[in-house]
């Protein structure tokens, strides 16, 4: 009957144990569950719901070492994020490659703080009893921001993504060509090469019929105007010669008949000379200073006379 009595009571303090433990396990397991729904996975489709509100942000990479052993303290930490008052999400680089370029992401893991818009690198020690004060004792506030030029929203780290994108879209198409199709690496590198130089091509032709639309060539038009404006301007000046001219014959007209019949050889102005006043710039209206004056005549003497 003692012998029945121990076996009864060896069996009930088994039953115990494994009670105690299934109960042991599942306080273990119970924060890490909870944990899982309290970190949102944040995407290119959702991640501006970090823009409001405070949040900690990690990127991380399953192939990480250090990212894996980061993985306990963050999910203890998460579990904390309501009575913190803070949202807390996680990023997979490998399958978000435009978030990683968007937040310029170098190093792994890398933990930022978000505060309506404000983001700020977290460079502090990474455990639950850190994080938990980096938020509740605000030491956010003893570091600067991120400039606005290389905020996540700015224009500059949106193109930032698109290229990390399509770096990523390009790989893909690498190991298609190469894997699935069989084609060689050198192969895929010249179909690479080829449609980059078409596309450099086509752009161009592109950038050039733009050009031409907004702002056309016209050389001959301007050509044509500056003939016309030359002959303008030789008409005006024979115009304004012509009357110089007639002013000067009429002049030395004029002059001839002052001189006399008598001193027709010493007082006539050659012709070269009439030609040469002609064409003379118009300065002023006194008359040439180069040509000779009439020579008055001498009396005859009485004695020769006689």
């Amino acid at each position: 009957m003692a012998g029945y009595k121990c076996c009864w009571k060896l069996k009930y303090d088994r039953s115990r144990l494994w009670i105690y433990s299934l109960l042991l396990a599942l306080l273990i397991i119970s924060p890490i569950a909870s944990s899982d729904n309290t970190v949102l996975n944040v995407a290119d489709a959702n991640w501006t719901v970090i823009l409001e509100g405070e949040w900690m942000l990690k990127f991380y990479a399953p192939w990480c070492p250090a990212c894996q052993h980061l993985q306990n303290d963050w999910d203890g930490f998460a579990a904390l994020s309501e009575a913190l008052g803070i949202s807390v999400g996680k990023v997979d680089v490998t399958q978000q490659p435009g978030l990683s370029g968007r937040f310029l992401v170098t190093t792994l893991p890398t933990i930022f703080h978000a505060k309506d818009g404000n983001f700020r690198r977290y460079m502090s020690s990474r455990s639950i009893e850190d994080f938990q004060a980096y938020i509740s004792q605000q030491k956010w506030e003893l570091v600067e921001p991120l400039p606005g030029w290389k905020s996540p929203s700015s224009f500059l780290m949106s193109g930032m993504a698109a290229l990390f994108r399509l770096s990523v879209w390009i790989r893909q198409i690498h190991n298609y060509l190469t894997d699935i199709l069989g084609i060689p690496s050198w192969g895929s590198y010249i179909i690479f090469a080829l449609v980059t130089l078409f596309t450099g091509l086509l752009l161009g032709l592109m950038l050039v019929l733009i050009a031409d639309f907004f702002w056309p060539s016209r050389p001959k038009q301007n050509e044509l105007k500056a003939e016309t404006k030359g002959l303008k301007d030789e008409g005006s000046e024979e115009e304004m010669e012509a009357p110089l001219v007639e002013e000067r014959r009429a002049w030395d007209a004029d002059n001839e008949r002052v001189s006399g019949e008598d001193s027709t050889e010493d007082d006539a102005t050659p012709v070269a000379e009439v030609a040469d006043i002609a064409t003379a710039p118009r300065g002023h209206s006194d008359p040439p200073t180069d040509l000779r004056k009439r020579r008055p005549q001498e009396p005859q003497d009485s004695s020769e006379g006689t």
